[in-house]
């Protein structure tokens, strides 16, 4: 394919592949845990991370990963505080990292507009080979982790209640899984976006537990779709010029509505 010989393509192919892993591996239980919003909290508040960076002229990467990392164990701590009304703990993260970030780059304003605009939407076209190692190392990491503990998190994701009588740590290892996912979402934005970086996580999951039937199954279908989803976007925003994540974000939306309606069509025959 003429597109392999350039070398920006190498690296987005790479960076949609790594990516097209990680992101369903999180989103799949993210899903099961009812915790959809969590990538779409920390993505916003990502953007505070970010004006942080630019604010103080330092690496915004690095800026948002601590802020993300910090805002995911405060929103451990507000779930169980709110337990009852779960989703008052994403509102009031989701709007004080808004209201951080408007104030920063308000008080940044004229220095930053560009480089905060390419955060928000994100480039996969325009990443270094230095992201697609990150991006790696990363993949290599989850994999290792999800080895590891996929029996205790496959507990805490279905009955917090039997994996505390297990004896696990609940608190703790919500709080670790919240921080990966606040990792995994620092790492993807400038390749996705903030804006779309939850969607991609979630997106994949979402579609493929309408065609599992077994959480192994779904996990497996998952990464199949992101794989699909994130290159045939990847390869459709070359040729027709759009943004790639937003391209990517629209082909995962009409994965789904193909498989609902599919799957519509099915029971009625039946």
């Amino acid at each position: 394919m003429a597109l392999l010989s350039y070398e920006f393509m190498r690296r987005a192919i790479l960076s949609a592949a790594f990516m097209a892993v990680i992101a369903p591996m999180l989103g799949v239980f993210l899903v099961v845990r009812r915790q959809s919003l969590l990538a779409d909290t920390l993505s916003h508040v990502s953007l505070a991370g970010i004006a942080l960076g630019l604010f103080i002229n330092y690496n915004p990467t690095i800026t948002t990963l601590i802020v993300v990392v910090f805002s995911a164990v405060i929103l451990e701590y507000l779930r169980r505080v709110y337990h009852t009304y779960s989703e008052v703990s994403t509102a009031i993260l989701m709007s004080g990292g808004l209201a951080i970030a408007l104030v920063l780059m308000n008080a940044n304003k004229g220095n930053s507009s560009v480089r905060v605009e390419q955060y928000l939407f994100g480039s996969i076209v325009t990443i270094s080979w230095d992201q697609v190692k990150i991006l790696g190392v990363l993949l290599v990491l989850l994999i290792v982790l999800f080895l590891l503990l996929k029996r205790p998190m496959y507990v805490l994701t279905f009955d917090e209640e039997t994996a505390h009588a297990d004896g696990l740590p609940v608190k703790w290892m919500s709080i670790f899984f919240n921080v990966m996912t606040g990792v995994a979402i620092t790492v993807m934005i400038p390749i996705a976006g903030a804006l779309l970086v939850s969607a991609i996580m979630v997106l994949p999951a979402a579609i493929s537990m309408r065609i599992g039937r077994s959480f192994n199954r779904v996990i497996v279908i998952s990464i199949g779709i992101g794989l699909i989803g994130m290159l045939s976007g990847l390869f459709l925003s070359y040729d027709l010029d759009t943004p790639s994540g937003a391209t990517i974000t629209l082909v995962f939306i009409l994965i789904f509505l193909l498989v609902s309606i599919f799957q519509k069509v099915v029971k009625r025959k039946e």
